[in-house]
């Protein structure tokens, strides 16, 4: 009787589990940039001759990405697969034929002849597990604890980007029923302008302990797409990510361009030892697409293991970051660069700066500095001042005392501004 009910529930999971599959609408979609850059990124860093993004549906296991291998799709059963979305955590098997899990699989026994494979799950919010993101090997090997670690963080972008992804047609749906109930074509192009804005920004910043973090956005034009960029996100315990970003365009080919830049830098902010050689990745990855745009860009890793936290930044062709002291003074960071996907070799000069209990450093798009009164151009000297003063300010009132300084001005691009402050 107990097998029975355990076997029901099972059959229950999985049919919820295949409803989450559909609702995110990924299966047969065409390749895509994001995706394969993250099935790359996954090869390089395990060294692994193959390595794929998957989705588990009901009897195949199809490649939303893939390295390595010349494939669509694979039969689900018996499928290594198969076998790691059964579980929370990620799945390695380090030599197949002694494994009796999968000693008997046809990719193990077969003219492949896999001897290691690693699995991270992609899980939904409510639990259910989609697919992996997985690497594989001819030759047995061992895994450490932060190549495990790297594996699963590759799985959760994945998983953010199909949420972005699920965001964007569902709201892009309800325009076209709006379309067909004949509204005005200028609201649509506002509300698909908006509904792309949001799928192409994070959907909230992450609460780290220690930091205070806020932002606004802004966009020049409510009928089109912004080109600025930002997010925040954690690396390790005691560290976090964050950047911004500006794309020199607007629209669709700025939203391709925001698009690649957010999950690239993410992506290789895991492999990098350095913010010079995230921005570094970012730029090759704009020179590889066709027709990409470029941009500017600010990254920054922030390290809170010590008494004070330590700020390494990279800047590309943006506006330096500034630090602002919790007695209200405000210095310019020196670090500046080259303008990404615009050359081969691009030169970045960091530095790092480090914020006591209540310092600051906040980063701004350079729709600051375009906006006017009486033709006149704010420049960097004018920001500073803005900021200058402002003691014991939380991170929020830095970005709205930015903000209500130019706010009465003539805006010609739109405006993005962060602000990351060290708390006691």
């Amino acid at each position: 009787m107990a097998t029975s009910a355990s076997a029901t529930a099972a059959v229950l999971a999985e049919a919820d589990r295949l409803a989450a599959v559909r609702r995110y609408a990924i299966l047969d979609t065409p390749p895509d940039g994001a995706f394969d850059r993250i099935c790359s990124l996954a090869a390089r860093f395990f060294d692994v001759p193959l390595a794929s993004v998957t989705i588990v549906d009901e009897d195949r296991i199809w490649f939303k990405a893939i390295q390595g291998l010349d494939a669509v799709e694979i039969p689900r059963t018996p499928g290594l697969c198969a076998s790691a979305i059964l579980q929370d955590e990620p799945y390695v098997v380090t030599d197949g034929p002694i494994d009796p899990r999968a000693a008997n699989n046809p990719l193990v026994r077969g003219e492949l002849g896999v001897r290691f494979y690693a699995a991270a799950p992609i899980t939904t919010s409510d639990g259910h597990r989609l697919g992996t993101v997985n690497v594989i090997d001819t030759k047995p090997r061992l895994v450490t604890e932060r190549e495990i670690a790297t594996l699963r963080d590759l799985a959760a972008i994945v998983m953010d980007e199909l949420e972005l992804r699920l965001v964007a047609i569902r709201e892009i749906r309800a325009e076209q029923e709006l379309r067909r109930l004949g509204l005005k074509e200028q609201h649509l192009a506002e509300s698909l302008a908006r509904t792309l804005q949001r799928s192409l920004s994070p959907p909230r910043l992450p609460d780290i302990a220690g930091l205070d973090v806020a932002v606004r956005y802004e966009p020049f034009a409510a009928e089109d797409v912004g080109g600025d960029f930002y997010d925040h996100f954690p690396l390790a315990p005691g560290r976090s990510g964050f950047f911004l970003g500006d794309v020199c365009g607007k629209g669709a080919e700025a939203a391709a361009v925001t698009s690649l830049a957010r999950y690239t830098i993410r992506t290789a902010a895991l492999l990098n030892e350095g913010p010079w050689a995230t921005l570094a990745d970012l730029n090759t990855a704009l020179l590889m697409e066709p027709g990409m745009q470029t941009c500017t860009a600010v990254y920054g890793e922030i390290d809170m293991t010590g008494p004070e936290a330590t700020v390494r930044l990279a800047v590309a062709g943006h506006p330096a970051p500034l630090v602002v002291r919790a007695g209200g003074s405000v210095e310019t960071t020196p670090a500046h660069g080259t303008m990404l996907g615009a050359f081969d070799d691009p030169a970045f000069h960091t530095c790092a700066v480090t914020l006591a209990a209540g310092d600051a450093i906040v980063v701004y798009s350079d729709g600051i500095l375009d906006a006017t009164t009486d033709g006149v151009a704010l420049d960097e000297q004018h920001v500073e001042q803005l900021l200058a003063g402002a003691q014991h300010a939380d991170a929020q009132a830095l970005v709205d005392r930015l903000w209500t300084g130019v706010r009465g001005m003539v805006l010609r691009d739109d405006v993005a501004i962060m602000s990351l402050r060290r708390t006691a």
